[in-house]
């Protein structure tokens, strides 16, 4: 963790610059450097992307590092590995891509789990649980839970405020309320070829 002297604000991160090409989620006022992706997750995530901008504009599709999202809760940000945002994104002047609170959510947000030992290891309690939560909280309409490791796709669907979940795995087509069109079965896009 960085050490700030003061605890900042988020608008105080948004505008914390260091110089280098670090990446930062704030963290109860505490900048938390965050980790470069692992090879498989940026290959996962990008031909994800590839897929989807067959059925929405390319440029509303952004991969790892592209797009931050402002949630609430101890973290307040987040850097999916893929978003699918709106329209009205780019109408909003601003600095550096960030969705904040003001804003209406993406379409989809995707995230690739990183390996994990079991449900109680950190990678496996941030995308399971806390960025699920947060994600819902945030009214996010649709979040994938790509997971190499168990061989899973969890779909989740924001349903009268709460999400609901759908697994699939081996060659079932994967079902998204977002892209009812989208025709990928979970084994296609957990080998990403």
């Amino acid at each position: 963790m960085t050490h700030t002297p003061v605890k900042l604000t988020f608008e105080q991160y948004l505008e914390y610059e260091d110089s280098t090409d670090k990446r930062y989620e704030l963290c109860d006022g505490e900048l938390v450097e965050v980790p470069p992706e692992s090879k498989r997750n940026i290959w996962m995530s990008l031909w994800l992307m590839y897929e989807l901008v067959q059925l929405v504009n390319r440029r509303l599709v952004l991969p790892t590092n592209c797009c931050e999202l402002q949630v609430q809760g101890k973290t307040q940000n987040r850097f999916p590995d893929l978003v699918v945002i709106r329209e009205e994104h780019f109408i909003q002047p601003e600095k550096r891509c960030t969705i904040t609170l003001d804003m209406p959510p993406p379409r989809l947000v995707v995230e690739i789990v990183s390996p994990y030992r079991n449900q109680r290891d950190d990678n496996y309690k941030r995308d399971y649980i806390e960025k699920q939560q947060q994600y819902e909280e945030r009214g996010i309409p649709e979040y994938w839970i790509v997971d190499p490791q168990a061989q899973l796709v969890t779909v989740l669907v924001l349903v009268n405020g709460k999400y609901q979940a759908t697994e699939f795995s081996g060659n079932q087509r994967i079902v998204s309320r977002t892209f009812p069109e989208l025709e990928l079965t979970a084994k296609q896009v957990l080998e990403a070829r």
